[in-house]
Parts: structure tokens; sequence; C-alpha cells
């Protein structure tokens, strides 16, 4: 079983997200948090206790760098408030902030050109993702900071708030932005998203007041919670979702192989099992020659801070996408190219 002290990192994202990430994966049926005090998450049957899974150390002092390439160094962006349109995109954001936007902070390499994404599309919205400004650590669930603003294998934070239980980690990151992106286009009677035990679970059902309960092996879904449509209702949903889901349930069931040539912004890695990481694809550039370089972002465990990642000894935050697989700093093993989904 997981516990929420322990953390399981489940999605990479291409921009790159980590999923199910040391700890093992709970048995089908199970859940993924611990603590009894939280409320209405969706454990319908009210608080469920777990047994702590204390995870290994996943992270490698040093890996394999990849082929030496010229890498534009971070743009002098001024952080700014969000613009009226931004906050209407990223309905997370709050009175206060500054940011600055990925595409605006990370020019492609010299001699790459950012692909082409379709207005509206997941991997338009993961390139215009949120920043925090420079000199933000990596903190976790609990604001204890977990890496240092000057750590050399992260470009960037991301504006992007984490549940205080310990369940927005790998694949959750992943899901957590596909949904939000959902929710900009006025989506969401279409959202949905699997749990470890294969039960699917929608967001209208939700809204509605259906709740998951335990039972055996497998959950059934009862009308126990408070209806509500809301932003911050949507938010407990999610927190439902990562509570149960996994990396197993993201490569078995929410998500689709796709062919290396065909991947885009938005695509994402997923290693399933326990442990088990995902890492989600946040933006594409190619050359003329037709190399390719990739923004890679992750969640981790414990339930962290999203972070724009830099590959292993490079000095840039630009992943080639020209190898047999893609090295990233904090997993101890590359991801093969056959673990590379999308979405359904």
């Amino acid at each position: 079983m997981r516990s929420m002290s322990a953390g399981w990192c489940r999605a990479v994202l291409v921009v790159t997200l980590a999923s199910g990430c040391a700890a093992p994966e709970p048995t089908p049926g199970t859940a993924k948090v611990a603590d009894a005090s939280s409320t209405d998450t969706g454990a319908g049957a009210g608080p469920v206790a777990f047994a702590p899974a204390h995870a290994t150390s996943l992270d490698p002092a040093a890996t394999s760098a990849p082929a030496a390439r010229p890498m534009a160094a971070p743009r002098p962006v001024e952080p700014r408030p969000p613009t009226p349109e931004e906050r209407a995109r990223y309905a997370w954001l709050t009175d206060g902030l500054k940011v600055r936007p990925l595409e605006d902070t990370f020019a492609p390499p010299q001699g790459f050109s950012r692909v082409d994404v379709a207005a509206g599309s997941f991997g338009a919205f993961l390139r215009e993702l949120p920043l925090r400004p420079p000199g933000n650590p990596v903190r976790a669930y609990d604001g204890d900071v977990l890496h240092e603003a000057d750590d050399p294998r992260i470009a960037a934070v991301a504006e992007l708030d984490v549940s205080p239980l310990d369940i927005q980690q790998c694949a959750d990151s992943v899901i957590r932005l596909h949904a939000e992106w959902k929710w900009s286009r006025g989506e969401q009677a279409s959202v949905g998203y699997h749990f470890l035990s294969g039960d699917y679970a929608t967001w209208p059902a939700y809204a509605s007041g259906q709740r998951p309960i335990p039972k055996g092996k497998g959950i059934e879904f009862a009308q126990t919670g408070k209806t509500g449509s809301d932003h911050a209702a949507y938010g407990k949903y999610l927190d439902m979702v990562f509570n149960y889901a996994s990396t197993i349930s993201l490569e078995r069931k929410s998500s689709s192989p796709i062919d290396r040539a065909d991947l885009a912004p938005g695509d994402f890695f997923v290693l399933p099992g326990g442990p088990g990481h995902a890492i989600l694809i946040l933006d594409v550039a190619v050359s003329a020659k037709g190399e390719r370089v990739a923004l890679l972002g992750q969640g981790f465990m414990p339930a962290q801070d999203f972070q724009v990642l830099v590959p292993p000894g490079a000095k840039g935050p630009w992943f080639s996408l020209d190898g047999e697989a893609v090295d990233t700093p904090f997993w101890p093993a590359p991801f093969p190219w056959s673990s590379l989904r999308r979405m359904k």
C-alpha cells in the first residue's frame, strides 16, 4: 500500500512528469493516502488508515550526460502578475502571484525552432505554463525545502499549487495538468481517470455527490458526498483521483502508446510499477536537420512542486530526443521509447 507520508510518483509528461516513484504500488482496490484527518477527498466511507510504505532513495548523484549541443540560457524574463487571460486559463492562480511563462523563459537551443501546436491544445497549454520567479526552491507538500533554488538539476519551478496531503506526486502531476487543461476549455463533462482497481471515476459523477468506497479488491461508488461544480470542488475530485490512481493505471488504462515519430508537447513517459515514475513533455523544438529536443517536467515523491528539469550533466534545460532512451536527473533508469504515452 501507499502512504501519504512516503509518497508515490507515477507519471512524467512530455514536458515530463513522474509517477509511482519509489514505493511499491498498492494492490487493486487500495488507496494511496494515509492521512486520517483528511475530509471529503473521495474516501466516501470516512478516513482510512494505511501502513506507511517507506521509499528508497531514487536521487542518483550522477547519470550519463547526453551529447553536448548549444543550449540557450534562460531569458531574463521579468516576473509579473498573471494577465486576466492567464487567470482564466490557469484557474488555480491566485491574487498576489508573479509569474513568467515557460515559453518566454526558455528559448530553444541555437539552430532549433519550437514545433507548431494547435491553439487550445494541451501542448499549447503547457507551453505557456506559468513559472515562479527565479530563486524559488522545490518544496514538499508540507512546506519543507527538498531542493534549493540553485540545484543544477532543476531549471524552474512551476506556479502550481500542491495539495496539503502527500498525494500529488508524479503520475498525479500529469493528471492534474491534463485535468486543468480540460477545465480551461470548459470540457469538464468529459473528464475522468482510472483507479488502480480499473474503476473509472468521472468528474460529473463526483460533482453529483458520488464517492468511491473500497470493497474487496475493487471499488463501489455511492451517493455519500456533497455536490458541487466549482473549481474548489474540482480540486477535491482530483485529490480523490490521486488517492486511487498510480503509474500502473495511468499506463494501462488512461493513456495510449504512441510512436516516437508522433511525439508532441503534452505526451509523457511512464514506467509503471513499484517503483514507477512518469515524466511530462512540456515543449518540443526541432532543427533544420530534424534533430529534436524537449523540455521535460515532473512531480515526484514525496508530493512536491512541479519542476522543469535539466538533463544530467547539461547546462541548459532541453533534453535530446535522438537517443535510444531519455535519461532524467532524478530517476535511475532511462525512459525507453516504449514508455511514451498520450492521454486518451
